[in-house]
């Protein structure tokens, strides 16, 4: 998928801003970069400024629900790498704010379906978010 976007950017003469690496400790990161890993443990360095975007603070609030403060780990997503792919492609075209208010939207509904059918039994399933 990777190769996909890269030669779709070369087309439009944009390069990707983010690298995906397969390596869970490696430590290299360029100055206003963080990591982040998706639930198929894909990583994803991204650049500080997504931090200001609606969608990236929203997948950040649910990680921490899910997950927890990670206190010596990576940060891991709540999603598959698809679906973050999808994310900072949107996030790298400058989307108007409502779109980014959709996606949210959409992220919630497949949230909200996916914890309403483990039942009452389970409440602390883990909600992946798939990608398309």
């Amino acid at each position: 998928m990777a190769r996909k976007w890269q030669k779709m950017a070369a087309r439009k003469r944009k390069t990707i801003s983010y690298k995906v690496d397969h390596r869970m400790h490696s430590s290299e990161v360029n100055k206003g970069h963080f990591v982040v890993y998706s639930m198929d443990h894909k990583r994803f360095v991204v650049p500080l400024k997504f931090l200001s975007t609606i969608v990236f603070r929203e997948l950040l609030k649910w990680s921490e629900e899910e997950f927890g403060l990670p206190s010596n780990g990576p940060i891991m997503l709540p999603c598959d790498s698809v679906f973050l792919e999808y994310v900072i492609s949107l996030v790298q075209e400058h989307v108007p704010v409502d779109v980014e208010k959709a996606l949210i939207t959409s992220m919630v509904v497949c949230h909200n379906e996916a914890s309403s059918c483990y039942g009452l039994s389970q409440s602390h399933e883990q909600t992946i978010i798939y990608g398309f």
